[in-house]
């Protein structure tokens, strides 16, 4: 029986990271967690049910990955950590990148320089990043060593913590796996996202927003099961994944048009709601995950199919409308394109 940890979860109020931090819970009844968290936009308290599931094995601490005091304190206790904390909307970047890198890079070298201070206590470092460092595909499923072609400013700042970790690694000896997940979706993500704006739109009868012809192909991966490959990761010997990277996706790509009339036929609206809208800057064409590694390395493959996670995310929007509706003017962001031309996105 493994001995019960302590385990960090930076960005642990945001969709993701809450998601992970109650799936944490149930998975390990004799853990304690502490929730890092700065409460942006993206992150509530209203996501950590688990507060008051289980108050006496979470601890919550409002604080920023950049500040050096609030990350040591945190870190003094702590047996592992999973470091999710980061901004994310790819729109958003566009129109102001800077926070993107201070978060997003700075605030990964503070973890990473911090969590070499507490060897040999910390046991694990699972740095959460993203397929999006990968840029377009350039076979039909992009492996780990796919080349890191970042075509947005969220990619390339997640692309250099990617190998800030790495880097720290091979120099410090620091204890990290790095997981890239393909596209997550799931209940409770923000409505800036392509899904969640896709069924919140159904709903309310608004046009569903499909940049340029729709072809743009992602791998769909249901938040849980993003969530078990992190617990695979902490849990497998650090001497089989240190240093590695772990695709996390499904394998199967599914371009934006297809899910756009997928969603609009669960919920049954008007297919004419679907309207085009010029390409955003940016854009990559197909996005698939090479599995292979992820399945004969950890043994792990994702459980979920995307038409039983897009009616499973569905009901709970259906269920939770006033949690939404708060979003709704977050729905898009002005970008400023290449000619001038202010747009939403």
């Amino acid at each position: 029986m493994p001995r019960p940890r302590t385990l960090l979860v930076t960005g642990g109020a945001g969709f993701i990271g809450s998601r992970f931090v109650a799936h944490h819970l149930r998975a390990k009844p004799a853990d304690r967690v502490i929730v890092l968290d700065a409460l942006t936009y993206a992150g509530s308290l209203d996501n950590l049910t688990c507060l008051a599931d289980a108050a006496e094995r979470v601890q919550f601490v409002h604080g920023s990955v950049r500040s050096p005091q609030i990350v040591e304190s945190v870190l003094a206790d702590c047996d592992a950590v999973v470091h999710l904390a980061a901004e994310t909307h790819v729109p958003r970047s566009i129109s102001d990148s800077s926070v993107f890198f201070e978060t997003d890079v700075l605030g990964t070298q503070t973890m990473a320089a911090l969590a070499v201070s507490r060897a040999p206590r910390l046991e694990r470092f699972v740095h959460v990043s993203s397929s999006e460092v990968y840029g377009t595909a350039l076979q039909d499923a992009m492996d780990e060593q796919h080349p890191l072609e970042p075509y947005t400013p969220y990619a390339a700042a997640k692309c250099a913590a990617d190998r800030l970790i790495h880097a720290f690694v091979q120099t410090y000896a620091l204890p990290g796996v790095i997981v890239r997940p393909f596209n997550n979706y799931g209940p409770g993500q923000h409505l800036e996202k392509l899904l969640p704006r896709f069924i919140t739109s159904a709903l309310r009868g608004d046009p569903l927003t499909v940049h340029g012809d729709g072809l743009a192909a992602r791998d769909w991966i249901f938040v849980d099961d993003t969530c078990a490959a992190i617990e695979r990761l902490l849990d497998a010997p650090l001497e089989t994944v240190r240093g590695q990277v772990f695709n996390v996706g499904t394998g199967i790509a599914t371009d934006v048009i297809t899910l756009a009339r997928e969603v609009v036929r669960l919920v049954g609206a008007s297919p004419e709601l679907i309207e085009h809208v010029p390409d955003r800057p940016g854009q990559l064409q197909k996005h698939c995950a090479d599995t292979t590694k992820t399945r004969t390395q950890l043994g792990f493959t994702t459980a979920t199919a995307l038409g039983d996670g897009l009616r499973a995310t569905i009901d709970w929007y259906r269920e939770h409308r006033a949690w939404w509706e708060r979003q709704l003017w977050m729905r898009s962001v002005p970008v400023v394109g290449p000619d001038g031309t202010i747009r939403h996105w």
